[in-house]
């Protein structure tokens, strides 16, 4: 805490208590830098400044304005906590209860019930978990059932009661900032006389994470629909990635679609672009496809004029390949 005191991080929710501002910052920075998250948070508390307004919110609305953050469920759960707050006529003030939250873990429950409320409950995120493993040499690893529940406890054991937001503000800027990932400078580190990863050497080792993930590839190939200054999209389904956003005529895998025909033109705008997602690799075409007749496309698909498209809430991806129309 006398750490934090001097080297804490000067955000524009820190010293709030305004459970909203909280839940919002904490659902948009999870698997998301605050470098990018900040401008997020701005702009959501500038449309919606308060739970009321953003639970009159659409999904669309919501999705458009979360664009590029990826991992979308998180919006779509934002929209869902905040029609449940209302319901209940307000945050509720407990961890046990805001973890009834739609989308709502133990990490942000912990987080709103210690910042907004000043309940003594621990915050354990991932800078949390590096800064105990270290300091006091668990070689558990984070990721499993058994770690989750060691490093939970060892937080709450130090805890100071009187002064838990505090504590787990520094704790987690000391992680972010002093006690990082890769190379950290220890000899500048406050507490290094008594952290057992950097007396026995093992900084770099710490903390353990199992391996476990299994990463698909996909082929994507898209085809932009371009027909008397329309395009066609459809709003992608529930059941894969990007649910609820819309996007161009997609043919995954290899081939061309029936409706390509000598009547249009088709040109190859980009190839191979790679785009990473936590259990994926995609590998995206982008088509061109220009054409004076309307092809016949599934129902799914709705028509609307070329310079409305950014009134859509799109997947990063697409945002990326729409620019090389810019040129066409």
């Amino acid at each position: 805490m006398e750490w934090f005191y001097i080297h804490g991080r000067d955000l524009p929710w820190r010293g709030m208590t305004d459970p909203y501002a909280i839940w919002l910052s904490e659902v948009i920075l999870q698997q998301t830098r605050i470098s990018q998250g900040w401008d997020y948070w701005e702009r959501f508390i500038r449309r919606w400044p308060n739970v009321q307004q953003l639970a009159r919110a659409t999904e669309d609305e919501v999705l458009r304005e979360w664009q590029g953050l990826g991992y979308y469920s998180r919006a779509r759960n934002l929209l869902v906590a905040a029609k449940q707050v209302v319901q209940l006529g307000g945050f509720p003030n407990s961890f046990e209860e805001l973890r009834k939250l739609k989308g709502v873990g133990d990490y942000t429950a912990a987080a709103i019930a210690s910042f907004a409320f000043h309940q003594p409950v621990a915050v354990v995120d991932g800078n949390v978990f590096r800064v105990l493993s270290r300091h006091f040499g668990i070689n558990t690893p984070i990721n499993t059932t058994k770690g989750k529940k060691e490093f939970a406890a060892l937080a709450r054991l130090l805890l100071p009661a009187d002064k838990s937001a505090v504590f787990n503000q520094a704790m987690m800027d000391f992680g972010a900032m002093q006690c990082v990932p890769v190379a950290p400078a220890c000899h500048q580190c406050p507490i290094r006389d008594t952290c057992e990863a950097c007396l026995n050497n093992q900084v770099e080792c710490l903390p353990v994470k199992i391996k476990k993930l299994k990463v698909r590839e996909r082929q994507f190939t898209y085809f932009y629909i371009r027909c008397r200054g329309e395009t066609a999209i459809h709003r992608r389904g529930k059941d894969d990635i990007w649910r609820g956003l819309w996007e161009p005529f997609l043919q995954e895998g290899e081939g061309m679609p029936s409706f390509i025909d000598d009547n249009g033109k088709l040109t190859l705008l980009c190839h191979g672009v790679k785009h990473v997602l936590t259990h994926q690799i995609l590998r995206a075409d982008f088509f061109l496809y220009e054409t004076d007749s309307r092809p016949n496309l599934p129902e799914s698909f709705v028509w609307i004029p070329e310079e409305d498209i950014n009134q859509y809430a799109i997947p990063r991806l697409v945002e990326r390949l729409l620019l090389s129309l810019q040129t066409k």
